[in-house]
């Protein structure tokens, strides 16, 4: 443990020296739906939040790996009723994405930025009508991965980005049949760089 941390700091020294590195802080707002192909299921948004925070290394082309504490889920719907069966969850998520800066000026910088994301989901929540029989927690696997692509724009301190994260696996383990469900994500987020 004592040699990784010793490895990282180095590490974050060298590219501070040599390339550009931004620390920093960020919240957004999130659109999450649960894409299904289960019968007679109609699907709505959920919104959320997240908070976190991001590392920027490199200065055309860089990396930002992050991490942050974020909400998705979705409302599933028996077509043609009102029930509707809410899904929550609370996820850890660790993207890491790569970026290049179209313009790379002092003050302003716009960039475009895609790469992979982990959500590990901590904790779920279901309230509503039981419009699956049977849904319990263990129906859910606990880890969503997905891959994020977006746009950026850097004014001074602030950094604005707006990514769209497609699942990549399916995230619904049901007993008996076999349903699939995946995890899309609409992302809006304000950061500060604090270093």
């Amino acid at each position: 443990m004592k040699k990784l941390l010793f490895l990282l700091l180095f590490l974050l020294a060298a590219l501070q020296n040599y390339g550009q590195f931004d620390l920093g802080i960020k919240a957004g707002y999130a659109t999450s739906k649960l894409n299904t192909d289960i019968d007679d299921i109609t699907e709505d948004i959920k919104h959320n939040f997240q908070f976190g925070a991001f590392a920027r290394l490199g200065k055309r082309l860089y990396v930002q790996p992050e991490v942050y504490y974020a909400q998705s889920g979705g409302t599933l719907q028996v077509s043609g009723t009102n029930e509707e069966e809410h899904i929550k969850f609370n996820n850890l998520c660790v993207p890491v994405m790569l970026g290049f800066r179209i313009i790379n000026g002092e003050k302003i910088n716009f960039r475009i930025m895609a790469g992979p994301t982990a959500n590990f989901i901590v904790s779920k929540k279901f309230s509503g009508d039981e419009v699956i029989e049977t849904l319990d927690e263990g129906d859910f696997k606990s880890i969503a991965w997905g891959l994020d692509a977006g746009l950026g724009v850097d004014l001074w301190f602030l950094a604005v980005d707006v990514r769209y994260e497609w699942g990549l696996n399916d995230i619904y383990e049901p007993p008996v049949n076999d349903e699939t469900m995946k995890s899309n994500i609409f992302i809006v987020s304000l950061g500060f760089k604090i270093f």
